[in-house]
Order: C-alpha cells, then structure tokens, then sequence
C-alpha cells in the first residue's frame, strides 16, 4: 500500500511538472514561426467615414476579404497573423455580447460578422496561426463607453474595469477556442498600480480569461516602447516587444537566459510603414529589413505591421518587401 501511495505521489508530482513544462513553451510555435505580420485594421486609420454609424462599420468589416489576405501573407511566407479587435473609437471586428451589456451601446458597435472566426478560416489551409489585439483600457475616445466600464485612465487599481473587460475577454475567448493562438494587450501602462496584486483581479486573472477556452493561448503585457527587451509578469509567455527603431532592440543581455527573457520569448514588434498602420512606402529596404529580422529570429520572433487596406488587402509596395523577406527567410 505505501508503495502504491508513494508511486501514486511520483505519478501526480510528473504530472505537474509535465503541465508546467507545457506552459512554459506554450510560445515556442511563435520562435518556430520566426516572424509574422500585423495590421491595424481601424476605421479611423483606414477609413474613417466606416464610423458614422454602426452600419456603416459592418459595411466595412462585411467587405474584409479574409481568403484574399490569407493568400498574400501565404506568398509572403508569416508563420502567424496579428489583427486589431478594436482599440480607442468602440468600433470591434467581432461580435461580443458582454460588452454591449456592460457598454449599454445600441445599436452595437461590435460587427455582426465573426472577423477573427473567418479569418481562422482562410488561414488554416496555410497553416498560419492568428492572434488578435485588445487594449487593456476601455476605449477612449467612447465616452458612454468608459463612464459604462469605469475606466479611469492612469496609475489607478480600476478594480471594477477589470473586472468587467474580463468578462468581454473572456467571452471572446469562449468563442474562439483553439481558432486565436495568442494575445497582444496593450496599454499596460501602470502594472504596479493595475496588475500586481496579490488576489485577483491582476495579471494573473487577466491571462486566465484570455485561456478561458484555449489553454494554450500565449499572451503578452505591452507598457510602450522599451528597447531593453523585458517580460511584465510570470504569466505572459512571450516579451511586447514594441519598437519604434528596430535597430536598436538587443535580445541579448544579462535577462536572457535558456531561450527566454526572464521567462518569456523575446519578441518584437515594430513597423515597416511611416507610422504605426499607415505609409505609401516601406520605410526601410528589403536589406534591412531582412537583416534585423534574420538576427532577431535566431533568439526568438520579429512582428512587422503592415498598412492595410480597407478591403483586408496589403498594399503591394509592402507585400512586396515582406515577400522579399519570406524569400530571404526560407518561408516557414
């Protein structure tokens, strides 16, 4: 009997480090992928008579063509795609019923169309994962909206917020599964003031609702622009990695130690247009481009955002350089 306990307690004991190993390398795929690409898909960046109204809005998100951007990002070679839910105008991709109860905003200014679920769709054939992006405040400029979801912005606990934009969280999370691969959320500003608690809600509680249905979910913490690449929290599996100057992030240094960065995947994410979603041109040649991202890609994965088109099209002076740099890259 104290034989059988003893090897039942071994058996439990393996268990746990076997879950805890799989958690630990939940972004491994991500360095496996090397580099992926991002849009901003924003009315007010793209197309900004796409918010007069919420029908307006669906208009443009009906007219996202999901099979013929899957196809370009094939050619160019992304290992994953990153796409905007939303951020300041209130205006979100997906439909999400939590946050029309919490924001009381009628008609809904989430679209009717599954953006995220259809995109899953177009890019599966390919074999290129999809993660979304979220702010971790209530959308700004949307002033129902945050007197609705108590969000004050700055230094402050926000304790209710949290509370709620978990619950938006996690009903998208519900609702995708397995089809989102990872999180990117931004404004992460105040960690000590918003996250760091001991009892929930904190990182922790965040990072569980975007889990909710896909344990297997990656996500990370973005606080802005820092070219010290760092991790926010134990519970993030891979760095922000924001960069307004590509050439200055170092994945090296005295934080990274076994492939990580005190814990996390180092990452970056920076742009190849003039600005962050917009630009008529590259800003930087294909030499460069492709340089940086084959050094960063030997320690871990570079994300380049690409203007986008209100069609869900990239442009074509951009999908080709990043066809330039699948090429250069060797694909997936």
């Amino acid at each position: 009997m104290v034989g059988h306990m003893l090897a039942r307690c071994l058996w439990i004991s393996l268990l746990g480090l076997v879950s805890a190993g799989q958690a630990q390398d939940r972004a491994q795929w991500m360095k496996q992928a090397r580099w992926g690409v991002m849009t901003h898909y924003l009315a007010e960046w793209i197309a900004p008579e796409a918010h007069r109204d919420a029908e307006s809005w669906n208009r443009m998100v009906d007219g996202f063509d999901a099979q013929g951007l899957a196809k370009q990002l094939a050619a160019a070679g992304a290992g994953y795609y990153l796409i905007t839910l939303g951020q300041n105008s209130g205006f979100y991709i997906s439909p999400n019923a939590a946050y029309d109860r919490l924001a009381g905003i009628q008609p809904s200014k989430c679209a009717r169309r599954d953006l995220v679920a259809d995109l899953h769709e177009a890019l599966k054939p390919y074999g290129i994962r999809l993660m979304v992006y979220l702010p971790s405040g209530a959308p700004g400029r949307d002033a129902a909206a945050v007197k609705a979801l108590e969000w004050t912005r700055g230094p402050y606990p926000n304790r209710e917020f949290k509370l709620k934009w978990e619950r938006v969280i996690r009903e998208w999370s519900l609702r995708w599964g397995t089809k989102v691969s990872g999180w990117w959320l931004d404004g992460c500003y105040w960690p000590n003031a918003m996250y760091r608690s001991p009892e929930a809600p904190n990182f922790a509680s965040l990072a569980a609702a975007v889990r909710a249905r896909n344990p297997a979910s990656i996500v990370a913490f973005n606080n802005g622009v820092i070219y010290s690449v760092i991790s926010l929290s134990e519970h993030e599996d891979y760095t922000a990695g924001e960069a307004n100057e590509p050439e200055r992030i170092n994945f090296g240094g005295s934080r990274f130690a076994n492939g990580r960065v005190d814990g996390a995947y180092p990452h970056m994410l920076s742009y190849l247009g003039s600005t962050w979603g917009k630009g008529a041109a590259p800003r930087f040649s294909d030499a460069q481009v492709i340089g940086w991202t084959r050094k960063l890609a030997e320690r871990g994965a570079v994300t380049w955002d690409a203007p986008i088109q209100p069609n869900g099209l990239i442009p074509e002076p951009f999908l080709r350089q990043l066809k330039a740099l699948g090429v250069a890259l060797g694909g997936t």
